[in-house]
């Protein structure tokens, strides 16, 4: 193929995401593209971390420079992937065309498309005799539309492909013999050539917007590749036109079409599409910024956070503007509340002042070390002690903030505690720098359930951060049962006459406290009301008696949760001039607010969340269904466009604590959430039984 005709500049650098869904051969792909280029490459081992992780890799196509971004294809790493766009200039979307195409890998080119990211697609096993090309086509065009179109058609001989033919240039790419060679088709495989041509060539021309070739081609002149390259090549590079190249990796397949398509098709980085954000009257405003230029202002991007005990944070940086020095003197921000709009504790906003470590950039899958990077490299950055993923690299004297990619929320929960008394004293440091290095991660410490809890992505997401905590920090950690923050109160008045009466040598004890309690409505919280007349109980005491009842309602007087919404009356008592004492009257509030309790009069209640459900119209049925056995009320349902159904409803947070889960099972992965407290509310009789029993056991 010839050269990109319109190109904005000739820098000779390509930044390319690999998407694809786990499965797909995303990541056999990235293994070939490095071994067609890195001849002593053999492979990286498998291992947790590769697999959840961005990989990078710099490839030589000609010269250009070609750098990969492998980008984790579990849903559970969406994080990773997202992190992945924000570094590439264009996708390559990789599917597996007996599998087709996942709720991720659609969700993700819809996101390409709102920014207009150029994209091809690597169609993968074609030979494992589920499906043909023809089949594999018609899902592509069905779900993203007939800009969706062949570059190549695979020859096939039984279950093997042998090569590719071009639609472009009427050529064959020929495997057969174990290396590529081009020669002429024969009448048989320019017959096929011509059954998908025409769709092709009607293709580049509306995307191109070429009303020079539209007339040419309405007159019925036989376009050559010639007039073809160029047109097709511009449709790709503007994002409106998406080829397919057919791949068999592990015979080399298809490697040199899709590196073609990648340096003669996909952006220089001055094409990428960035905002850089000010804050002006409180508000948030962005503006396009200027890239592509190493004499510009430095503008860069942490891609990805990594560190260990050795060799400290090591940052991935893309560089959109400017020239990053080894020993430059930078501001590092971090601003997440400003697009979030809420405060984030392992994440706080910060503006600090670095010195640049050693740089290096990637090549092969190694790196070698630079005095400088550029703007459109992506390079390691060390020793950036305050530098988190996301955060903006920029001037000293000229702070800039680019926006960070968005992330779900995490809503799977995991309550670990530290396995032994050495990993307890090792444990707050390492879930720290956890969050800081994994944005989709939430530390948080429950007050309520005394529980330290990592809010999760999922459990592929669960296993790797035990993996993590275990072999990059050296803590080992035990998992625990989520505890759910119920709460007790009154639905009943209740009285009580308490004495707390004490003698066991000198001084005793002694303070009796009458009370009455009542209940209150919901949220309206604790009550404390003196109606003590005639000295009954001193006036010194009477504090004594609210703060020992506070306390009891702290340890709660039914299963240990708190007790809440309650009016405590004091209304009569009795001192003695000796052995009255402030611990004594505190003694007789509490115990007496455990007497009051013993009527029956007290009820559990159980945190409710309101929940938003995204779910695919198809699987909108299994969402509705299981709803009811969640204890679940159902407040509503909006269609919402693109076949996806939105739905509402309360739910107890007990029956959603493994949600995440469930519903991607539910929706095969095609569903997502959100929930939100709205208070507590009176727990079933059935469910009390269990509670209960659960607490006699703790």
């Amino acid at each position: 193929m010839a050269s990109l005709a319109n190109a904005a500049d000739v820098s000779p650098i390509r930044n390319v995401v690999l998407i694809g869904s786990s499965g797909s051969g995303k990541t056999t792909l990235f293994e070939h593209l490095i071994k067609s280029r890195v001849p002593a490459y053999r492979g990286e081992k498998a291992d947790p971390e590769r697999a959840a992780a961005l990989a990078v890799a710099a490839i030589a196509v000609g010269p250009t420079t070609v750098t990969l971004l492998d980008a984790p294809g579990h849903p559970d790493f969406v994080g990773e992937l997202r992190a992945g766009l924000r570094g590439g200039d264009g996708a390559v979307f990789v599917v597996s065309a007996s599998d087709g195409i996942d709720a991720v890998t659609a969700s993700l080119w819809r996101e390409c498309e709102k920014v207009g990211m150029p994209r091809a697609i690597a169609l993968t096993k074609l030979d494992d005799g589920r499906t043909n090309f023809a089949a594999a086509l018609d899902g592509l065009q069905e779900a993203w539309g007939t800009a969706v179109q062949p570059a190549y058609v695979p020859i096939i001989d039984g279950e093997a492909i042998k090569g590719n033919l071009s639609l472009v240039s009427q050529t064959v790419h020929d495997y057969s013999t174990g290396k590529r060679v081009r020669r002429e088709a024969t009448a048989a495989e320019l017959a096929t050539i011509e059954d998908y041509r025409a769709a092709l060539i009607e293709g580049i021309i509306q995307e191109s917007e070429n009303e020079d070739l539209m007339e040419r081609y309405m007159e019925g002149d036989s376009l050559k590749a010639d007039d073809l390259l160029a047109d097709l090549m511009k449709a790709v590079y503007k994002g409106h036109f998406y080829p397919v190249v057919p791949v068999n990796s592990l015979d080399d397949v298809g490697l040199e079409e899709l590196l073609t398509v990648i340096k003669n098709a996909f952006p220089v980085p001055s094409r990428h599409h960035l905002l850089v954000a000010s804050v002006k009257g409180g508000a948030v405003e962005e503006a396009e910024a200027a890239v592509g230029d190493p004499n510009g202002p430095l503008l860069a991007q942490v891609i990805r956070s990594t560190s260990d005990q050795f060799s400290g944070r090591l940052s991935l940086v893309r560089v959109f503007s400017g020239t990053l020095k080894t020993d430059d003197v930078i501001t590092v921000s971090g601003h997440r509340s400003l697009f979030t709009g809420r405060a984030d504790t392992a994440h706080p906003d910060h503006d600090d002042t670095e010195k640049v470590g050693p740089l290096s950039v990637p090549d092969g899958v190694d790196s070698k070390p630079v005095a400088q990077v550029e703007a459109g490299q992506i390079a390691y950055v060390g020793k950036l002690s305050h530098a988190e993923t996301s955060d903006t690299l920029s001037p000293r004297d000229k702070a800039a903030l680019i926006r960070p990619w968005d992330l779900p929320e995490p809503l799977l929960p995991v309550a670990v505690v530290a396995a032994t008394r050495n990993d307890e004293d090792k444990l707050p440091a390492a879930l720290a720098r956890l969050a800081v290095e994994d944005t989709s991660v939430r530390v948080e410490r429950t007050v309520e359930t005394d529980q330290t809890v990592l809010w999760t992505m999922g459990q592929a997401h669960v296993d790797l951060l035990i993996n993590r905590l275990q072999n990059r920090y050296g803590v080992n950690v035990t998992q625990q049962p989520i505890k759910v923050a119920y709460r007790e109160t009154f639905v009943a008045k209740g009285a009580a006459e308490y004495t707390h009466k004490k003698q066991s040598g000198g001084h005793g004890q002694y303070g009796k406290a009458s009370i009455e309690v009542e209940p209150l409505p919901r949220g309206t919280g604790f009550e404390f009301v003196d109606q003590v007349v005639g000295g009954a109980v001193p006036r010194q005491f009477i504090p004594s008696v609210e703060k020992g009842v506070k306390a009891q309602m702290a340890k709660g007087v039914l299963a240990g949760y708190p007790v809440v919404d309650i009016r405590v009356t004091l209304f009569d008592g009795k001192a003695h001039s000796v052995d009255s004492s402030d611990a004594a009257f505190q003694m007789a509030g509490a115990l007496g607010l455990k007497e009051a309790a013993k009527n029956g009069n007290v009820q559990l209640l159980e945190p409710v969340m309101a929940m938003s459900i995204v779910v695919g119209d198809e699987y909108l049925g299994n969402v509705m269904s299981d709803l009811p056995s969640r204890r679940g009320r159902l407040t509503g349902t909006e269609s919402i466009g693109n076949g996806r159904t939105l739905v509402k409803a309360e739910v107890p947070e007990f029956e959603i604590t493994n949600y995440a889960v469930d519903l991607r099972s539910m929706s095969r992965g095609t569903g997502s959430f959100t929930r939100e407290y709205i208070g507590h509310e009176p727990m079933p009789a059935h469910r009390i039984d269990a509670v209960l029993e659960a607490a006699k056991d703790q």
